[in-house]
């Protein structure tokens, strides 16, 4: 029995320890300004610190629907004060905060791929909230929102950036 009370105590010591573990907690911010589609510029903690949206991949700008993405993400955040939920990781290797953004209830990362202004992309370990965001997507395509119109972009974000590399 003292290996099945030693097995319990550890048992319980552990989930104390995961329930105790503060959550990805949400936290305040300004908006100042934004980039593109995907990122922005707000004031937190009470410096301007450079946002990348988790999970997707809006057009960039100069690409068709970037002007539509920017547009888009403007509008859902001019003059308000926003909330950022993050996830596993933090920054990016360029030091930007990743994060999930919100207005109220409603998430922008979300938005802007149901509106069919960006896609859903993969950024591990950042998956929180990847089936939702594949699930507006899918809405997306079958209420033929945005770019999915015209069936898509010709270029995903991620192939523009590459063949638009400044030299």
């Amino acid at each position: 029995m003292p290996n099945r009370n030693r097995l319990f105590t550890l048992l319980l010591l552990f989930s104390l320890i995961v329930m105790s573990a503060p959550a990805n907690a949400a936290e305040e911010a300004l908006f100042l300004n934004l980039i593109d589609g995907d990122s922005m510029w707000v004031e937190y903690q009470g410096r301007s610190r450079e946002v990348r949206l988790i999970g997707i991949d809006a057009p960039e700008w100069g690409q068709e629907y970037g002007t539509k993405a920017k547009s888009h993400a403007l509008n859902f955040c001019y003059g308000k004060q926003l909330t950022l939920e993050f996830d596993k990781g933090r920054k990016d290797k360029y030091g930007r905060l990743l994060a999930y953004v919100y207005c109220g209830k409603r998430m922008l990362n979300e938005e802007l791929v149901r509106a069919g202004l960006a896609l859903a992309v993969r950024y591990e370990p950042n998956v929180k909230y990847q089936k939702r965001l594949e699930r507006a997507e899918k809405e997306a395509r079958a209420k033929r929102n945005g770019f999915w119109l015209r069936g898509g972009l010709k270029q995903t974000p991620y192939e523009w950036r590459k063949s638009h590399r400044k030299k």
